[in-house]
């Protein structure tokens, strides 16, 4: 009898593909012969982050969508190439289920699945639904919200399910005490974690250049951990040094869930998988969503957790200076623990821990 064969389809960000890496390694879990192929796009971030996996990868060609007159004939010409690819593969495979991972990446192989009588689920972690997942909508027989809030902005009928958003299980599990041996930190004092994204976020990363000699100057008991992003290494270890003033910078780190686990407050953007991650391990954040969106779903995003009592929302002004003074003022109000422990108390209560395990039942059938 042969394996029973699962989809995925999506990439392009970790924000895609970590929450379907989560998914996948559960459905290996509760079935360990089960094999699964990833539809992703073309970029070199899918490539990396899968070729660390067992699962099968598939590039497709589908771009954006765009309103754009002169690129229109491309989208549409490399859309259709995907759908057609798409079909290829899930008649070869006969998939029992194929999972959308958001994003226009996953658009072909939910729709040609659809096509073909095979179930279909899409994963909808933000507030505010995109483009893709509100056309996908019609096309899917379940649609996994991280929220409750998100339903009304799909059509009525639409089975949608807040399951929560997929984590790795390290999210639930990684502790404090080895989060500060892996990083080298003084588990006896507070932590101050940083964080951009795996690309970081170069307003925060400034902004913060500014702040912390001056709030480590009042309160020396703290402990700086700034994952910076690669292009912004240098020059927050440079400016910390010149100020005279300890920190530890990493571009990078691919053990996020130590780095969350030895935090006791969270400097962070408002991405849906970093909030799903911040939930699932109990921690107060200082979130400044992505300013750029046109549809501020990070801000949405984070309205969800402000509501809770579990965030406090800055708006990124862009200007690291403008930043620094709310930014300090914050850190400022949340030095003392039990100030922080209602917060971290209502992030668990957000927490959807089993999601990842859920999702993946449901696609079993």
């Amino acid at each position: 009898m042969s394996a029973v064969h699962y989809v995925l389809a999506g990439g392009g960000t970790g924000g895609h593909l970590y929450p379907g890496l989560a998914v996948a390694d559960a459905l290996r879990q509760i079935q360990p012969e089960a094999r699964l192929t990833f539809l992703t796009t073309t970029r070199p971030l899918d490539r990396e982050l899968l070729s660390r996996t067992p699962f099968e990868q598939a590039e497709q060609s589908v771009r954006p969508s765009t309103l754009h007159p002169l690129r229109l004939p491309a989208f549409w010409w490399h859309w259709r190439k995907s759908v057609r690819a798409a079909r290829t593969l899930l008649k070869e495979r006969r998939p029992r289920a194929v999972l959308g991972l958001g994003g226009y990446a996953a658009g072909p192989a939910v729709v040609a699945a659809r096509s073909l009588g095979i179930r279909t689920a899409i994963l909808n972690p933000d507030a505010i639904p995109g483009r893709a997942n509100r056309y996908l909508a019609r096309h899917a027989d379940l649609v996994v919200l991280q929220w409750p809030q998100s339903q009304r902005h799909f059509p009525p009928g639409t089975d949608c399910r807040a399951l929560g958003c997929p984590i790795r299980r390290e999210f639930v599990t990684a502790e404090r005490t080895e989060g500060c041996r892996r990083f080298e930190l003084d588990p006896d004092r507070p932590t101050l974690l940083v964080t951009g994204a795996s690309q970081g976020a170069r307003t925060i990363n400034r902004a913060m250049c500014r702040v912390w000699p001056e709030f480590v100057s009042k309160h020396g008991a703290w402990e700086l951990l700034h994952l910076s992003g690669p292009r912004d290494e240098e020059e927050a270890r440079a400016a910390y040094a010149a100020a005279g003033v300890p920190a530890h910078v990493l571009p990078f780190t691919h053990e996020m869930p130590l780095a969350l686990a030895a935090a006791d407050l969270v400097i962070s953007r408002a991405g849906a998988s970093t909030l799903a991650e911040l939930t699932a391990l109990g921690k107060p954040s200082i979130l400044l969503p992505y300013p750029y969106h046109r549809d501020r779903h990070q801000h949405a995003n984070a309205q969800v957790l402000v509501d809770a009592g579990a965030a406090v929302v800055l708006e990124d002004q862009l200007d690291p200076a403008a930043n620094a003074g709310p930014l300090l003022e914050a850190l400022s109000r949340l030095t003392d623990a039990e100030d922080r422990e209602p917060m971290a108390q209502a992030a668990r209560g957000l927490a959807r821990s089993n999601a990842a395990d859920d999702v993946a039942k449901w696609l079993i059938g």
